[in-house]
């Protein structure tokens, strides 16, 4: 099950550097691609916004 990124999201790119598998994509929201995310949890670990919760 893939993590999500809520509207609280900022944008601030710290998920980006955290994910080992390269799911996240940049946006106004960023985005988690459900196909590549092996649900580590790592980007909601890092999220200063707590924008990032399991799907």
């Amino acid at each position: 099950m893939a993590h999500l990124i809520t509207d609280d999201c900022i944008a601030c790119g710290t998920c980006i550097d955290e994910c080992p598998v390269g799911a996240i994509s940049e946006g106004d929201i960023y985005t988690i691609d459900p196909d590549i995310c092996t649900d580590c949890g790592t980007c909601a670990d890092s999220c200063p916004s707590e924008a990032i919760t399991e799907a």
